[in-house]
């Protein structure tokens, strides 16, 4: 039986550098670990590390199965030399150019992929590099199964918390409604704009962009796409703002920023996003269908270029009677950005 608190439980350990197990799988986060706890852990057996398929690849090493999804597992054998500070840099693509690689790395087949995906799966939830030893589960601090996994990102588990009117720039007449989930500490909004007409409302998915949103990022086009957005929907009379929760693709932030550093040695976001080890996209649009439901609103006029989105909701049970284009002008910073999300992901006028 699934326990709904042990996923959240979970991610805090793996916060605090603490060891957990899903399943018979030990582990405990390279990034979070230091040299005591991992001592400990590993007692006389030195403990293999438990990587992605992204970043294997950079380690020219396949899974057995040759995984094609980035964020697949593989487990590495762990040689002598792979101290601490050497498994961090084998985690952390950013800092290849400032640390070579010594190599060569041997992949170990992997009996069970369910709890070794679901910590790769856990390690984006918490915001952490997607990069474990393992080792005895019976260290664990927490334990866990896949399925806990799946309760605490169940979008049918979020609820409508509380409304308020909410007056903003481009539309005054708006009512800011807030969600959440039992298990998750991510709180989604929506912004609704105007009154309901009969119409489907012209709807925007908008995920948090901190750097976008907040600070005015040139490196993307978020912060400018919100309030287009907004201006957009109050221009139509009556439409819908849902500001998701998924910084970075659904990565997080500093996951989003070692992205941004990789993007400064000349990757672009998709190649940034699978060498950190994540997929390309990792948002779950069903969290906005989740929130249109609690709305009571089925049917949308839908304000995107990324036809993800459609079929993300479609796939829900919304139905996207019109997808309406969303044209911002490029600037110096965001070119290869746009260009990328054209070439790579699919966005179409």
């Amino acid at each position: 039986m699934s326990d709904p608190r042990a996923a959240a439980r979970a991610i805090d350990a793996l916060r605090r550098g603490w060891p957990i197990a899903i399943d018979a799988l030990g582990l405990i986060a390279v990034e979070t670990a230091d040299e005591d706890r991992l001592r400990a852990f590993e007692g006389r057996r030195p403990s293999d590390l438990l990587i992605s398929a992204g970043r294997a690849a950079t380690l020219k090493l396949a899974n057995q199965r040759e995984a094609a999804s980035p964020d697949a597992p593989v487990l590495v054998e762990r040689a002598p030399w792979i101290d601490l500070p050497a498994a961090f840099a084998l985690a952390d693509p950013q800092l290849d150019l400032a640390t070579p690689l010594k190599g060569p790395y041997h992949a170990l087949p992997l009996i069970d992929l369910a709890p070794a995906g679901a910590a790769l799966r856990l390690a984006r939830i918490a915001g952490l590099l997607p990069a474990f030893f393992t080792g005895d589960p019976a260290l664990a601090e927490v334990r866990l199964t896949p399925a806990d996994l799946d309760m605490h990102e169940d979008p049918d588990r979020l609820r409508l918390a509380t409304r308020a009117r909410l007056p903003v720039a481009g539309a005054e007449d708006a009512e800011i409604a807030a969600f959440r989930s039992p298990e998750s500490a991510d709180e989604h909004v929506a912004l609704l704009v105007g009154r309901p007409d009969g119409r489907p409302p012209l709807v925007r998915l908008h995920s948090e962009c901190l750097t976008g949103d907040v600070l005015g990022s040139l490196k993307c086009d978020c912060g400018p796409q919100l309030h287009a957005a907004i201006s957009a929907i109050a221009d139509t009379g009556w439409g819908i703002l849902l500001y998701l929760r998924q910084e970075g693709r659904g990565i997080g932030l500093v996951n989003k920023l070692r992205a941004y550093r990789l993007q400064d040695q000349g990757f672009d976001t998709v190649d940034a996003n699978t060498r950190l080890g994540f997929a390309v996209d990792a948002r779950d649009f069903g969290v906005a269908a989740r929130m249109l439901a609690l709305l009571g609103q089925d049917r949308v006029r839908l304000l995107t270029n990324n036809p993800a989105k459609v079929a993300g909701l479609e796939a829900k049970g919304v139905t996207v009677v019109e997808r309406v284009p969303h044209f911002l002008p490029a600037n110096p910073h965001n070119e290869g950005y746009l260009a990328t999300k054209r070439d790579r992901t699919g966005h179409q006028l």
